[in-house]
């Protein structure tokens, strides 16, 4: 069967009744629909209200809408004179941001206006101040000219009307969304709480300080994995390592801090120390994705545990942990969160290596000057280029051959 086809009907097995235990795929799931997988198999986590300065970093619940129309009055757009009718005018007084002037302007008069300040009713245009020649009380324009009608007047309601969506349901909360969230009116947002992550990471060889030596190797899977996991919208809860002895997972696992997704690092192949396979078959998980077809990363693998939760097991060399996160765990956090998946867009890339038939070949490249160029440095355990790229370009096993200008290719942005 081919993979992509296989992940479908894996997925639809599952959404009727999952299998009793843990089966090993018969193939790998190719790269693309080991993506779609991880988001299409997850429910938006319940909505809940928050304050403004709470909301940063969630993803909307709801479309945001204006409680108002923006500008709620008329205001203007430059210090000067509001002015009505063909100059001259002249000036009756002045009006400054949060004040009101009384009454309407009659044709020939001006009132003096702070930009920001709402335009008296009957104002016509305003002339900016470098634009005015007042003597006393009256205005005129430096050269003579009156202004065009509405000039430097910005209407009630222009940027949006009172009703009108200004940003839809899914869009992560960014500093600029918070402040048009309270110029709509709103004094907190209904959003999708970050789901909860904990990361465990096995091998009896790593070291967590000091240099790699004597048979032992530095871990830098866990000084990466919190901020990774921040990054692509989770909140950690908890970060441990665990023995490789037998059991000290499957504990690990049952008794560590509630979480939504757990993530754990090595134990993901078929060797002696490997042992996430025969836990996740004890506890009659089901495999979402079991290997997928791609360089580097190719033993990952997603589970659907219980009440909800999801296991993502993450091969142990760091670079191909990395691709891993970007692969289940950023599409699992934006389904859960009910935001459209992570988007690929095609930009050409120097340097790229040949496509791997039946592979999926994942490239950290970086913009030199303007344009995208491949970093060295990407074997699974290296993370020289994966650190100081800007995006991972995506080579498919169909990828057509390489140009001297660079190939066009899907580019997945970090």
């Amino acid at each position: 069967m081919h993979a992509h086809a296989h992940a479908h009907a894996h997925a639809h097995a599952h959404a009727h009744s999952a299998p009793p235990s843990v089966h090993r795929a018969v193939e790998a799931t190719s790269w693309s629909a080991a993506r779609a997988l991880a988001h299409a198999q997850t429910r938006p986590l319940p909505a809940r209200r928050v304050a403004l300065e709470d909301a940063a970093g969630h993803a909307l619940a709801e479309d945001l809408v204006n409680r108002a129309a923006q500008p709620a009055f008329d205001t203007s757009a430059m210090d000067g004179y509001a002015v009505a009718g063909r100059g001259s005018w002249t000036v009756r007084g002045e009006v400054r941001a949060g004040q009101a002037w009384p009454g309407r302007l009659r044709d020939g008069d001006a009132v003096a206006v702070s930009t920001g300040a709402a335009v008296p009713v009957g104002s016509q245009a305003v002339v900016p101040v470098e634009e005015a020649a007042r003597r006393g009380t009256v205005l005129s324009t430096i050269d003579g000219c009156s202004p065009e009608p509405g000039r430097h007047i910005r209407r009630r309601g222009e940027n949006s009307a009172a009703g009108e969506v200004v940003a839809p349901a899914g869009h992560v909360i960014t500093p600029a969304l918070l402040g048009l969230a309270a110029a709509a009116g709103h004094d907190d947002l209904s959003v999708r709480p970050r789901p909860t992550v904990r990361v465990l990471v096995t091998g009896d060889e790593l070291l967590t300080s000091g240099v790699s030596g004597g048979g032992r190797v530095r871990d830098s899977l866990g000084p990466a994995l919190p901020s990774l996991v921040a990054g692509l919208g989770g909140e950690l809860l908890e970060i441990a390592h665990v023995a490789d002895a037998t059991g000290r997972l499957a504990a690990a696992v049952a008794n560590g801090a509630a979480a939504e997704v757990v993530l754990v690092t090595g134990s993901t192949s078929v060797g002696a120390t490997d042992h996430l396979h025969d836990l996740l078959r004890d506890l009659g998980s089901h495999l979402v994705v079991d290997g997928v077809a791609c360089r580097p990363g190719h033993p990952q693998l997603l589970a659907a545990l219980d009440r909800g939760r999801w296991l993502i097991g993450m091969p142990g060399n760091p670079f191909a942990a990395i691709v891993t996160a970007y692969t289940l765990f950023a599409p699992l956090i934006a389904g859960l969160t009910g935001q459209p998946l992570p988007p690929l867009r095609d930009a050409p890339v120097v340097g790229l290596p040949p496509a791997i038939p039946g592979q999926t070949v994942l490239v950290p490249a970086a913009w030199a000057g303007e344009q995208l160029r491949a970093l060295p440095g990407h074997r699974p355990s290296d993370l020289r280029a994966i650190a100081t790229a800007d995006v991972l370009a995506i080579v498919e096993p169909q990828a057509a051959a390489d140009t001297s200008a660079g190939r066009s290719v899907p580019v997945l942005h970090l």
